[in-house]
């Protein structure tokens, strides 16, 4: 997938395909890149996340972009704005998981993190990678946030489709998500709180890499979780 994903932009990106073009359909891409449907289908939403794409129901894919888009759309929501949420709702509520979880929250979160990096597939990554986030979410003890972060759940799994695909990120987020379960054991509300900002920041830093840095910067204020 992040063959056919690479190869698309690069051919957009330098004009092989022109703004108004449209992309050949997804049974033609999948017989030239020797995939499966499924493969370019993910493929064309990530260039539609970018801002490269637009799909006209019926019609077929697009071009209407040569540059990604600063801010890309994931559902309903952009990065920009998710972003700024997520400051306001999971660094707190990490705090508060390190304080208030209950045996089980712990259980579940150790569990998700161990499978996480034992995982191989992206997609079931990303599947657990959601729950990891709604489980922190819960183990505030905060019912609110935890229906923040399930109303966004389908967006952050988009977003975080994107990062693995063209950041490479599984490793590292492995990396962060086990030093946040470590603090939240520990009962350590600072170190959960600083855990998860240092998550978001390298979440933003991914982002801004591959789409520019303008749009999706959040103030410099809000990187550590003040309001």
């Amino acid at each position: 997938m992040e063959a056919v994903l690479a190869t698309l932009r690069d051919a957009i990106e330098r004009g092989e395909y022109s703004v108004g073009d449209k992309l050949p359909a997804e049974a033609g891409l999948s017989k030239e890149f020797e995939v499966s449907r499924s493969v370019v289908r993910e493929a064309l939403r990530a260039l539609q996340a970018l801002g490269l794409t637009a799909s006209k129901t019926g019609k077929g894919t697009f071009v209407v972009s040569n540059r990604p888009v600063e801010n890309p759309v994931f559902g309903h929501y952009s990065a920009r704005d998710l972003l700024e949420a997520r400051r306001h709702v999971e660094v707190p509520a990490a705090g508060y998981a390190a304080r208030r979880h209950t045996s089980d929250h712990l259980d579940a979160l150790t569990e998700l993190v161990e499978r996480m990096e034992h995982e191989t597939d992206n997609t079931a990554w990303v599947a657990l990678d959601s729950l990891f986030h709604i489980t922190i979410a819960q183990a505030s003890g905060n019912p609110v946030f935890g229906k923040v972060i399930e109303e966004i759940r389908d967006a952050l799994a988009k977003q975080s489709t994107l990062l693995n695909q063209l950041g490479d990120r599984r490793a590292a987020s492995n990396v962060e998500h086990r030093l946040l379960l470590e603090a939240i054991s520990g009962r350590d509300e600072t170190a959960a709180a600083e855990a998860m900002t240092h998550h978001l920041t390298h979440v933003e830093s991914t982002l801004s890499n591959i789409v520019g840095p303008t749009a999706t910067a959040v103030p410099a204020a809000d990187e550590n979780g003040d309001s």
